[in-house]
């Protein structure tokens, strides 16, 4: 695993299993946000304290700034399996542009390691005051930086 990549585990619930017993599609998109959430952060000014990110990348957006999803990408390479024991995840950003970004995952099976499914989110800061995406400023893709590695999609 690369220095740039970080790794959470992120709970497989009995409802995310579907009919073949593996975590449903809809179900892996909400683990790509949770895996999102305890790597990087909750988005400044949402909900309450609680356990710290790994990283902390999104916690200090200026306020009245929203940090928007603009586009999900999955790859299901095997069934991820549902397990009573976490999913591994290893996250990573790339893609940084003048106002998007892009997370990486890969879901590894906790038992056998073995790479389940690679997946990218691209997110963009969004000004709620004037209604538009922001450029990420020096500081934000310095930070991004630090954390960032290939793409998953080319």
């Amino acid at each position: 695993m690369s220095d740039a990549k970080i790794r959470v585990n992120v709970p497989m619930r009995w409802g995310d299993m579907d009919a073949y017993g593996h975590i449903n599609n809809v179900n892996l998109v909400r683990m790509m946000e949770e895996a999102r959430i305890a790597g990087f952060g909750v988005p400044g000014g949402t909900g309450k304290p609680g356990t710290e990110p790994l990283v902390d990348l999104f916690s200090t957006v200026p306020e009245n700034t929203q940090i928007l999803v603009v586009e999900h990408r999955v790859r299901y390479l095997k069934p991820l399996d549902y397990r009573n024991i976490p999913a591994c995840v290893d996250l990573w950003i790339s893609t940084i542009k003048a106002a998007s970004f892009d997370i990486c995952y890969e879901f590894h099976d906790p038992v056998d390691g073995g790479v389940r499914v690679r997946a990218a989110t691209t997110l963009a800061f969004f000004s709620v005051g004037t209604q538009r995406l922001l450029r990420l400023d020096a500081a934000s893709r310095q930070a991004l930086g630090r954390y960032s590695a290939d793409p998953i999609f080319r």
